[in-house]
């Protein structure tokens, strides 16, 4: 992979805030370097929702014929270039070759090529409150939070781009019950209670021991036997991986209709985290990278604060150094999952050099990190 590419990435959900696919904004010099890029994380692509690609401030080239999409991957063209000859003719190309295309910065007036399907157009909702003419499925992009996705979809849009269900989550003073009883059997394992009872208080709940041998038997995990029980379980993996996986339980537990979005970010954090934490830390801590990721957005996905929250779960000092105050040995690796949200590279990029982490490296594990958590989501 060239240096100097990297990638950051967005969620794509649907009116009812399910994510229905991933952006990808690919970061780099050239479409050339850019396709080079692509092709060595053909391996690790996701496959589970369909990824948008965009190609940041370039403009599509013939290069991008040097790669051939993964299946479920389309193409963004955005609108500014769509005035061009070369590009008219590059759509009509790609059209041919049956490559899926989308349009970004769609604005009233735009006029995509007749007779060639676009499959959505992404508009900036800041300049286009209504996406009345657009060629196709409308997403806006730039939402600040909720209520004002709420208001796009009143305007006539059919889902968005970013991260804007991360936002405008009013915070509650206390846990709901079932989520207490969560952080109880949390606190059980790690505190390394009698099976018989933690298996009480998964008994009290008939959709926990579910959700948790779903979660364990998924393709995501890698296991070569499948596991039947909570006791088998703990023969299989030990109390120590155990924690990571009934982690799960506790970021899956929210029932707000923009919890799918936020738990595929949370896993996705994880498991970036862990991949890359193999760089600076031995294998016993990997599952704690795993785990203060996975907790990061536990605030939005539980509607309740961070210190409410710790207060009830015991963790390791270096998690709770990480969540509560930003600080510790796992926090730089926090800031740089979290820096792979955003549109530009900028902050990633200098996490990375703090970290003194490749862009190879980087990308590397982000794309491995989203695929991990689309199969864990379940959306």
């Amino acid at each position: 992979m060239p240096n100097g590419v990297l990638i950051t990435r967005e969620p794509v959900v649907n009116q009812q805030r399910a994510i229905t696919a991933n952006r990808l904004i690919v970061h780099a010099s050239t479409v050339p370097e850019a396709v080079e890029a692509l092709e060595e994380l053909r391996p690790h692509w996701p496959k589970t929702h369909t990824v948008f690609v965009s190609l940041g401030r370039l403009v599509p080239t013939a290069d991008l014929f040097a790669w051939q999409p993964p299946e479920g991957t389309l193409i963004e063209i955005p609108a500014q270039a769509l005035q061009y000859t070369q590009i008219q003719e590059l759509i009509t190309r790609m059209n041919e070759a049956n490559i899926p295309l989308a349009v970004s910065w769609f604005q009233p007036g735009v006029r995509w090529p007749d007779g060639i399907d676009c499959r959505f157009a992404l508009a900036d909702i800041n300049k286009v409150p209504n996406p009345a003419g657009a060629p196709g499925v409308a997403l806006a992009w730039g939402l600040p939070d909720v209520p004002s996705f709420q208001q796009a979809v009143a305007q006539g849009y059919s889902g968005a781009a970013g991260w804007f269900f991360l936002h405008g989550v009013t915070p509650s003073k206390t846990l709901a019950p079932s989520h207490a009883q969560i952080v109880r059997l949390l606190n059980l394992v790690r505190n390394d209670a009698e099976i018989n009872d933690i298996e009480a208080v998964l008994k009290q709940d008939v959709t926990l021991p579910y959700k948790l041998l779903r979660y364990i038997n998924s393709a995501g995990f890698g296991l070569m036997v499948e596991v039947q029980s909570f006791r088998h379980a703990v023969t299989i993996l030990g109390r120590d991986k155990l924690n990571k996986w009934l982690s799960l339980l506790l970021v899956s537990a929210s029932k707000d209709p923009t919890a799918p979005a936020v738990m595929q970010a949370a896993l996705a954090r994880a498991r970036m985290m862990e991949i890359l934490g193999a760089h600076f830390f031995d294998k016993a801590q990997l599952d704690n990278l795993f785990i203060t990721g996975a907790f990061s957005l536990l605030n939005v996905l539980l509607g309740t604060s961070v210190d409410v929250i710790l207060e009830q779960l015991s963790l390791p000092e270096p998690v709770r150094d990480a969540l509560l105050t930003g600080d510790g040995a796992y926090a730089p690796l926090l800031k740089l999952a979290t820096a792979s949200e955003t549109f530009m590279p900028d902050q990633l990029r200098k996490q990375a050099q703090q970290l003194g982490l490749s862009d190879q490296q980087i990308t590397s594990a982000l794309i491995q990190a989203v695929a991990f958590a689309d199969e864990l989501s379940f959306n």
